[in-house]
């Protein structure tokens, strides 16, 4: 990857219109499919972050379930692209699984 396009690379949250809650690396878009690198998928957020919105500010704690990272997904049917804070993506790194 060079130097621009890992720059580029952003950690962002992404929903789908199948209920998906899936975080990893990327570009923001406005498209209906996005391919993200290193990706999780949120199984159970605890109620403590208030919503899908405090796994982009927050980053997942030791309630939720998050599974293991697969190298590259595409998602499609797209419903929101978040951008991640950096300790969300900290947290999102440490993978907890309740």
């Amino acid at each position: 990857m060079s130097k621009q396009a890992a720059a580029k690379r952003q950690a962002l949250i992404v929903t789908t219109a199948h209920r998906g809650v899936f975080f990893g690396y990327g570009t923001p878009t406005t498209e209906a499919t996005v391919t993200i690198e290193d990706a999780r998928m949120c199984v159970y957020w605890s109620a403590k972050l208030k919503g899908v919105c405090g796994l982009a500010s927050s980053g997942p704690d030791k309630d939720c379930k998050i599974g293991p990272a697969v190298p590259r997904m595409t998602l499609r049917d797209v419903t929101s692209v978040m951008e991640c804070s950096d300790a969300a993506a900290a947290n999102w790194e440490k993978a907890p699984w309740a």
